[in-house]
């Protein structure tokens, strides 16, 4: 199993799918959403998917027309839809984070449960920086404002020390060199894994730029909205929930309102969910991954 949906149900309805519509999939992976809008969409409906990662290819839906993957970055959505000659369309999905596949498997180098792995985290593996690479180039300076930022992390101060100090006497290659020296100065009262945790995800949001790329993509997202038209958007951590809920909230990816005459504050969408949809007891039983899941859902105001 490359990856189980999170909120599968929720965010087919989120869509509001017509049969005849054109959608858009921008992380497919293993291709559990995509796979649900094309049943629901009819014979003269579309649905363009993105993914950057070369191993979500094997998971295209065999002879479907009605189907097209575009094998790059979704910031780029605006761009490959205007080349598709379909800048307008009726949806947008997003599943924000990391499939697990990707965690699964100990060559991408995503988990700390294999530490043989290689400290690598490319999302997609034409790009050149990895996990060591940031490891062993940036600046202590730099190191700590990224785990600071990045990953809320307690003691970022004392883990961007250790780091350089450490790659002084052997850079960073393996996932087990660096769990060895952060086992070292864990801080009082959380276990390694809890420290570990976003650890791993601030580095990973470094070396896919994934902030930047959604912050694109928000930007882009909007313009190619047709009037009336739903952007549903899944997101795992603080980070890119803040920038999703007031880029929803404003129509901007700075969260800046815009304000009429007036003083009444307006923007390109209603929101159709003021709380989050989150994932049941029961999906979280049955997927303990999705549990930080929450979607949020607008639809492009009609003027």
């Amino acid at each position: 199993m490359y990856h189980n949906p999170a909120l599968l149900t929720e965010s087919l309805e989120a869509l509001n799918i017509k049969k005849s519509g054109t959608y858009v999939d921008v992380t497919f992976g293993g291709g559990g959403h995509s796979k649900d809008i094309l049943n629901r969409l009819g014979k003269d409906g579309m649905l363009v998917a993105f993914d950057r990662d070369e191993d979500a290819q094997a998971n295209i839906p065999k002879k479907d027309d009605r189907f097209l993957l575009i094998p790059h970055n979704y910031a780029f959505i605006k761009h490959y839809l205007q080349y598709l000659n379909k800048p307008s369309v009726d949806g947008i999905l997003a599943d924000l984070g990391i499939s697990s596949w990707q965690v699964d498997q100990e060559d991408r180098g995503f988990s700390f449960r294999f530490e043989d792995s290689v400290l690598d985290m490319r999302m997609d593996k034409n790009t050149s920086i990895t996990a060591a690479d940031v490891l062993n180039t940036y600046s202590e300076v730099k190191l700590v404002k990224l785990f600071s930022e990045y990953g809320e992390v307690k003691n970022s101060k004392t883990l961007a020390r250790e780091i350089c100090r450490q790659r002084q006497i052997a850079p960073f290659k393996l996932t087990q060199e660096f769990v060895l020296l952060a086992d070292k100065i864990v801080p009082r009262g959380d276990t390694l894994k809890k420290y570990l945790a976003p650890i791993f995800q601030a580095l990973r949001i470094e070396v896919n730029k994934e902030l930047e790329s959604l912050k694109s993509f928000l930007s882009n997202a909007e313009k190619c909205l047709s009037p009336g038209g739903r952007l549903a958007i899944i997101t795992y951590h603080s980070l890119e929930d803040r920038i999703v809920k007031q880029f929803f909230a404003t129509g901007n990816v700075d969260g800046i309102e815009n304000k009429d005459f007036f003083g009444r504050s307006f923007g390109p969408f209603k929101i159709i969910n003021k709380k989050p949809i989150t994932p049941t007891e029961e999906e979280i039983f049955k997927n303990p991954r999705v549990r930080s899941a929450k979607l949020r859902i607008v639809e492009k105001i009609i003027s």
